[in-house]
């Protein structure tokens, strides 16, 4: 069924069969037969044709939704096995949330590829709850997150630690915490979280709050005086250094969290992914 299941699903991709065919270089006969084929031995009708454009029948929704994993599942398989003779190198798919994947791991990235050369990474950048899920849907093979994650189908590995600190406008004057408007991270951010810790631990009340979707937006917004934030040292370096941005009372405002790696519960990491997890947590 493979065959006919890969064919069915780029259709499904395209919803049109002469596409399909062209990208398999196929004649289109050939594949509305493979289809066809796929039809009769599931006994159920794919696709509605009555229709200008084809559209999915409930059977062929089904069959879509599980064929898909289906295929993630033998792509899978198939690198693992892959894996069990060859040398570190192929695909790395990485995920990571936004201050450890847009200041870190460039830089961590950059040099383990100086070591294998042969590895073809890609990134992700999403938020840790977002991260967590590619995880477990095995769209990425390892994520690097700044927040908590409690889910047992994925492990995790202390890589870092991180210290986030209050930081206004340069030179603007800051004496009570909570008489400001404090910008923040959304839900499922690491950093969100660590705002919501730091909130309970100093107990801050603050009277507004403005959430924006990225670190780079809430440093620039700092910077031109729209309020306070808690960001971590990592991601604020070049604004302290030119000036843009001042860290408010480190010694007393200040929180440390962990950077982890996490991956999908299971023995057979590739050794790809293995070798990259075992050099961030060595560096």
């Amino acid at each position: 069924m493979n065959d006919k299941l890969s064919i069915f699903l780029l259709v499904v991709k395209n919803m049109n069969f002469s596409r399909t065919a062209e990208e398999l270089f196929m004649t289109q006969p050939a594949v509305s037969q493979y289809v066809k084929n796929l039809e009769e031995e599931l006994g159920v009708q794919l696709f509605d044709r009555s229709h200008k454009k084809i559209q999915l029948t409930k059977a062929g929704e089904i069959v879509a939704y599980y064929g898909k994993e289906i295929d993630t599942l033998s792509q899978s398989m198939k690198r693992k096995l892959d894996d069990l003779t060859s040398h570190v190198g192929g695909d790395l798919l990485l995920g990571a949330s936004y201050s450890y994947g847009e200041y870190l791991l460039p830089k961590r990235l950059a040099a383990f590829l100086e070591v294998y050369p042969q590895v073809v990474p890609s990134i992700c950048i999403a938020n840790t709850a977002e991260i967590a899920e590619k995880i477990v849907d095995q769209t990425l093979d390892l994520g690097i997150i700044e927040g908590t994650v409690n889910n047992k189908w994925i492990e995790s590995h202390k890589i870092a630690t991180d210290h986030l600190v209050v930081v206004a406008k340069s030179g603007q004057p800051v004496h009570n915490l909570d008489t400001h408007t404090w910008i923040i991270r959304e839900e499922g951010s690491g950093t969100r979280e660590a705002f919501d810790n730091f909130k309970k631990e100093h107990k801050l009340n603050p009277t507004h709050t403005m959430v924006f979707g990225s670190t780079q937006l809430i440093k620039e917004a700092v910077a031109n005086g729209l309020g306070l934030a808690l960001l971590s040292e990592w991601t604020i370096q070049d604004e302290i250094h030119l000036n843009k941005l001042q860290i408010i009372r480190r010694e007393d405002f200040h929180y440390q969290r962990d950077f982890h790696a996490i991956h999908l519960n299971t023995p057979f990491l590739t050794k790809t992914t293995d070798t990259f997890l075992d050099y961030l947590k060595r560096n």
